[in-house]
């Protein structure tokens, strides 16, 4: 299993929401280039990105950032916000980004999925974002009528390999993951599935390995001392994935 540690990105600067509410933005780090070296130091192998800006806009907004991690780093960058078009998924895997994640575009627009997945294979993923069960898009200020397992069952059906599934209730709040939705959606679909929001501390890893999930996402838990990220990777094992 993998741990992915986290930088999401707001006017340049490292930030974490408390249930994707942008009025809750608090700044975590100082630098997003020495932070992803700490967690390189610490043994994690990829890095977790979102442009929150560009959720918001639809559009990315803070590329360079994402794209010198990528070069300058060590991480393999997983990358996600504001990705809506073809254009932008070719230019961030051009300039080393190794996975995009496309979120509201999954929704609006699947036939953008079924052609990047057609393109680019498994460096595609989907994040399924969750309110109350239900997929929310644009930065997760709207809540769709598509509940998250049907959603998971379609992207499967385009060929999506990997999805990371938020509950967006538990997202930085360190309340614990949702182990319920999480063994539901592993269950429901063979695709790889990341675990995201609400990962407190090693209990949350022994129980996203215990479902045999493909990788965690670790954001607040990492910035506030509650899970030490050397200990999370070593309790998941090999990194390489």
């Amino acid at each position: 299993m993998i741990i992915l540690p986290a930088i999401d990105i707001k006017d340049g600067k490292c930030v974490r929401l408390r249930k994707g509410e942008f009025a809750t933005a608090e700044q975590v780090a100082a630098d997003p280039y020495e932070t992803a070296a700490s967690f390189r130091k610490a043994g994690a192998a990829w890095v977790h990105m979102v442009d929150l800006d560009g959720a918001k806009d639809a559009k990315p907004v803070n590329g360079e950032i994402f794209c010198t991690v990528a070069a300058e780093s060590g991480l393999k960058v997983e990358l996600g916000g504001g990705i809506r078009s073809m254009d932008t998924i070719e230019f961030y895997l051009e300039r080393g980004i190794q996975r995009i994640i496309l979120g509201s575009a999954a929704v609006k627009n699947p036939a953008l999925v079924k052609d990047a997945v057609q393109h680019f294979g498994g460096q595609i993923a989907v994040g399924i974002d969750a309110k109350q069960g239900m997929v929310a898009t644009e930065g997760w200020l709207n809540t769709s009528n598509v509940h998250f397992l049907e959603m998971a069952k379609m992207m499967e059906a385009a060929g999506v390999q990997t999805i990371i599934y938020t509950d967006i209730s538990k997202d930085g709040m360190l309340s614990g993951v949702n182990g319920a939705h999480l063994e539901e959606i592993n269950n429901v679909v063979s695709c790889n599935i990341i675990a995201s929001g609400g990962v407190k501390s090693i209990v949350d890893i022994e129980l996203c390995k215990q479902l045999n999930l493909y990788g965690v996402i670790c954001g607040k838990s990492i910035y506030s001392g509650s899970l030490d990220l050397a200990e999370a990777v070593a309790k998941a094992g090999a990194q390489t994935c």
